[in-house]
């Protein structure tokens, strides 16, 4: 019988097999939800889905697109702010 903190359906569950033979379960956390665009709400795509301290030991290049407001914006959304930030810009001057 699991302990009571592996009842619940918060931590999903993996079936590994130990060197025995035996097929045990292993209790994991769950991945976060995917990240989205902070302007549109759309997915954002190049974006891994995983926990905290996988995060921290994979590369810089990995975690996100290297662009400007890569994380935080999609694409669609930064080529818009871009043109209107250049649009801004020829106005003023």
């Amino acid at each position: 019988m699991p302990r009571g903190m592996y009842k619940s359906r918060s931590l999903r569950r993996v079936k590994r097999v130990a060197p025995g033979g035996k097929v045990k379960l292993h209790y994991r956390k769950r991945k976060p939800k995917v990240a989205h665009c902070s302007k549109c709400k759309a997915v954002l795509k190049g974006i891994p889905r995983e926990r905290p301290y996988k995060m921290m030991n994979m590369p810089k290049t990995k975690k996100r697109p290297e662009r400007p407001y890569a994380g935080k914006l999609c694409s669609p959304c930064l080529r818009h702010l871009m043109k209107e930030e250049a649009r801004k810009v020829t106005l003023n001057v």
